[in-house]
């Protein structure tokens, strides 16, 4: 016997069927109600500001030419209000271009939100014959989406570097500022700065600007002690450095001037082929971060007091936070050294400097060495340097922020000069170092690295640190700079070099003198002076 008041089988199949056509029913009506909502106040809009257009292009019984009233106006008066008249008629139609403008604008978006609305009642229709089956679909994709961008992040490298299995491996970084962009691959140009900008990288770059500032004034939400109180603008921005990961995405790292002198915002976006993703805002504090330049040296004392030139400038009068490590090899012009040292430091009153002396044949990786365990403060940031380096205040920052102790090592690319007697045409010609070194007149080195204090002599010495800093956990920065230059230098090759060597070494030498399309000018002068001859006898005939 079943008691009535027992629930049966056909109440378990016939009530969840009706909630569900219920629930669809509503989420249809609800939906299309605040859609028409939507368009009716854009309908509304428009009516007004067609209202409004329609009474400013009115005339005002002010505005006619009788004046006010209808009073006459004499003679004396006519020319200025002819040109106040002009003057209202600009007004008028610069005020009916831009109420035009809005109009368009909105019409643009009505017809948007109506096609948005139709697509709306297509999906409501869609789901209300299969039930919430749609519904669910999009949220997995949608959870699959966050699922992938966040492993996308993860994978990057971003917070921390990854181990490479040699040099080749690093995708190096380009530097930008809002005007310029400063490639490593230089492609057919081989110009380091990338010239005219494409329209889609400065599209890109601007968005990734505008982004920035758009996080850095954003109100404070969450008690971020850090937010900045001052609205930051495109002014503030100093340069940016960019990478592409082919099968993750695009870092960018951005530097913004602080509200402080020596402070900057800087600011980690990165877009994993998809919308640009905040990944950190920080605040960088400079003032408290010595730079020791380590600077092995043997001999050449005339290129040492250049290189003191551009050290006082820079380091002493502009910067003051450097610290100056000379490990010369050798008593050949030991005193010349000493001397130029000597003279900064009574001129200047500057005394942030040591100088070492090793009575032994000259290994730039052993000076590096010395002259690093030489420090006997806290924490400094390490620069090696070589004496024919030209650098600005500029590059002394940039060092600060691309560095971070246990985290980034920044090894920086400079920009080489060529030969100035093959540039200008003579030695008598030639300007000052700082007219030189502008993009035209110079290009960019590629890695010439090494680091071992067994290596003898010059180059090669970095290497071995480099490829220590890659199998590590440290991320190398590899970006061009913008303030770094390596002043041209005569390059010799020995007599001894083995055929193959030597002929390589005269290929770097070539390379050093000009550009190749300066080189091609020399080569083929004897033909450009002949044509340049023909072209004299031939308008000396006509004129005959």
């Amino acid at each position: 016997m079943v008691r009535r008041d027992a629930p049966t089988l056909l109440n378990y199949v016939i009530l969840p069927n009706l909630l569900l056509r219920l629930s669809v029913v509503m989420l249809r009506r609800g939906l299309l109600a605040w859609l028409s909502r939507v368009g009716v106040l854009l309908v509304v809009v428009c009516c007004c500001l067609s209202l409004l257009y329609v009474i400013t292009c009115s005339p005002h019984a002010d505005d006619r030419p009788g004046g006010v009233g209808g009073a006459p106006i004499g003679p004396a008066g006519r020319e200025g209000f002819q040109a106040l008249l002009q003057e209202r008629e600009e007004q008028h139609q610069q005020h009916i271009a831009s109420l035009k403008k809005q109009i368009a604008q909105l019409k643009e978006a009505l017809q948007e939100r109506s096609e948005q609305l139709k697509g709306m009642q297509d999906s409501v229709e869609k789901t209300a014959g299969k039930g919430t089956v749609g519904d669910v679909a999009d949220d997995h994709s949608h959870s699959d989406l966050q699922e992938f961008l966040r492993s996308q992040l993860s994978r990057a490298e971003i917070h921390s570097g990854v181990r490479l299995p040699s040099e080749y491996a690093v995708v190096p970084f380009e530097s930008f500022t809002l005007q310029r962009v400063y490639q490593l691959e230089m492609g057919l140009t081989r110009h380091p700065e990338e010239k005219p900008v494409r329209k889609d990288r400065r599209d890109e770059l601007g968005e990734v600007v505008e982004s920035a500032l758009h996080a850095l004034n954003a109100p404070n939400r969450g008690g971020d002690k850090t937010k900045a109180s001052k609205v930051y603008t495109p002014s503030d921005f100093i340069e940016g450095i960019a990478r592409t990961e082919k099968d993750k995405g695009t870092l960018y790292e951005l530097t913004f001037r602080g509200e402080q002198k020596q402070e900057f915002r800087r600011l980690l976006l990165f877009r994993p082929f998809g919308p640009l993703m905040k990944v950190k805002s920080e605040l960088v504090e400079t003032a408290n971060m010595p730079i020791n330049i380590v600077l092995p040296l043997s001999q050449r004392a005339d290129k040492f007091k250049q290189f003191m030139h551009n050290f006082r400038e820079v380091c002493v009068k502009q910067d003051g936070r450097v610290h100056l490590t000379v490990v010369y090899f050798g008593k050949d012009q030991m005193n010349e050294v000493k001397g130029t040292l000597e003279n900064t430091s009574r001129e200047l009153n500057f005394r942030n400097f040591t100088l070492i002396q090793l009575n032994e044949e000259f290994s730039r990786g052993r000076g590096l060495d010395v002259g690093a365990r030489a420090w006997k403060g806290g924490n400094v940031l390490l620069f090696f340097c070589d004496v024919d380096i030209f650098f600005t205040a500029d590059f002394l920052n940039t060092c600060r922020l691309n560095a971070q102790p246990g985290k980034k090592v920044f090894y920086p690319v400079l920009f080489s000069q060529y030969n100035p007697a093959v540039i200008y045409g003579s030695h008598d010609h030639v300007p000052p170092v700082e007219q030189q070194l502008v993009m035209q007149l110079i290009f960019m080195r590629r890695l010439k690295c090494g680091f071992d204090v067994d290596i003898k002599g010059w180059g090669g010495e970095d290497v071995h640190l480099y490829r220590k800093y890659l199998h590590s956990n440290l991320l190398v920065v590899r970006a061009p700079s913008r303030g770094l230059f390596h002043l041209w230098h005569e390059k010799r090759c020995a007599d001894e070099l083995p055929p193959d060597q030597y002929k390589m070494c005269m290929q770097s030498k070539a390379m050093n003198e000009a550009s190749h399309g300066q080189l091609g000018m020399l080569l083929f002068r004897h033909e450009i002076e002949a044509h340049l001859r023909k072209q004299k006898q031939r308008s000396g005939a006509k004129k005959s």
